[in-house]
């Protein structure tokens, strides 16, 4: 499927990340023990066929660039086309500092880009968006119906206090666009959208003409009467890294083989950086119980319920009970853990106690000694 072009919008720094955003973009969030966020969005392109991907940053990206690297772990390394890191470097504003208002004027700021797009349709979406999407049939689905703008969207499950909701007919047609409710209705959408490459430039050359910003409001809205909009519903797992509770709530949901299952079905598979780290180590005296751990941990104590990123080692007589422990982290003898997310080479001394709660789980900054 050769029609597909995809921007990945990894630009805006959410505050409420606390802590975890202090050094990284949403998108480059480690999510399930050896991803990060925008290795789904990767992922769901390439399993799209696309072979072509801009992303598009502003401010806080080192680490994803560390993490994207030439692309090759997607399939994206190529003398023509492949990845394609955008920086706002011909941006009107201080780059880096002054974030950007929306989608349209990240788009603003890297319009050259859009006229190398080989590709007559472009997907665009998050970075941050957690799901394993049947992108190639939502791209057919477009192509079939008609439609100027495919909206995907989740089901009831997907409910969130944010974002944008969209009210359709039985033909699927978009009749409202929805934000800042106090009480959603309608579907929650998943900032992934589908159109034409043409119709992408011509609303980014009138809404830059106009001093207008918004995709939400500027286009989708002021525009759900004069274009065809139509949602496509997607029934299985979604999340989006938008909180510090958001992102532990569903990190704890990846404990469950159901939707581990669905999220990284072979059919669509989801492929991360190699970590090139020898495989985990439990003890003989250790215990896990409902856990996932990645390559190159050492456990000698207790964990339960909780995520292990590569080279975690809980020594013995520890405790980690309902935790998410990055790269590295280090839990001396004796220590006892629960609610706990902790940055990447977090050192937890012998003979500490960390206790967090579900409804507060306590973030521990990178590199942090308690």
């Amino acid at each position: 499927m050769k029609g597909l072009h995809g921007i990945i919008f990894s630009y805006e720094r959410r505050n409420d990340l606390r802590e975890l955003g202090e050094i990284r973009s949403s998108a480059s969030v480690p999510v399930g023990g050896r991803y990060r966020a925008v290795d789904f969005a990767l992922s769901n392109l390439m399993n799209a066929g696309a072979t072509d991907v801009g992303v598009v940053l502003h401010g806080q990206y080192q680490s994803l660039l560390d993490h994207l690297g030439t692309g090759k772990d997607w399939d994206l390394s190529r003398k023509r086309g492949g990845l394609k890191i955008l920086p706002p470097f011909n941006y009107q504003k201080d780059w880096g500092t002054l974030p950007f208002r929306g989608k349209m004027e990240a788009l603003q700021g890297v319009r050259s880009y859009l006229d190398t797009i080989r590709q007559d349709y472009v997907a665009l979406m998050d970075g941050d968006l957690v799901a394993n999407l049947p992108l190639k049939d939502i791209y057919e689905t477009h192509i079939a119906s008609g439609a100027d703008i495919t909206v995907v969207c989740g089901n009831d499950s997907f409910r969130t206090d944010s974002g944008s909701y969209f009210e359709k007919n039985a033909d699927g047609r978009i009749t409202d666009v929805l934000y800042q409710l106090n009480t959603p209705r309608g579907y929650r959408g998943l900032d992934v959208y589908i159109l034409s490459t043409a119709l992408l430039k011509d609303l980014v050359d009138e809404c830059n003409a106009k001093d207008l910003f918004s995709f939400r409001r500027d286009v989708l809205r002021a525009k759900k009467d004069s274009l065809n909009l139509r949602a496509y519903i997607w029934e299985g797992f979604a999340a989006q890294i938008h909180s510090v509770q958001e992102y532990y709530d569903r990190s704890m949901q990846l404990l469950d083989p159901a939707i581990r299952a669905e999220l990284f079905t072979p059919e669509r598979p989801i492929r991360a950086k190699d970590t090139e780290k020898s495989s985990t180590y439990i003890g003989p005296d250790a215990c896990c119980v409902n856990s996932l751990l990645a390559d190159g941990c050492r456990v000698e104590g207790v964990v339960e319920n909780s995520i292990l990123f590569p080279g975690v080692v809980v020594e013995k007589g520890a405790t980690v009970r309902n935790c998410i422990l990055f790269k590295e982290t280090v839990v001396g003898q004796g220590a006892s853990l629960a609610h706990i997310i902790a940055d990447k080479f977090v050192e937890i001394q012998a003979n500490r106690t960390l206790m967090g709660h579900a409804t507060y789980p306590i973030v521990l900054a990178k590199g942090s000694k308690i």
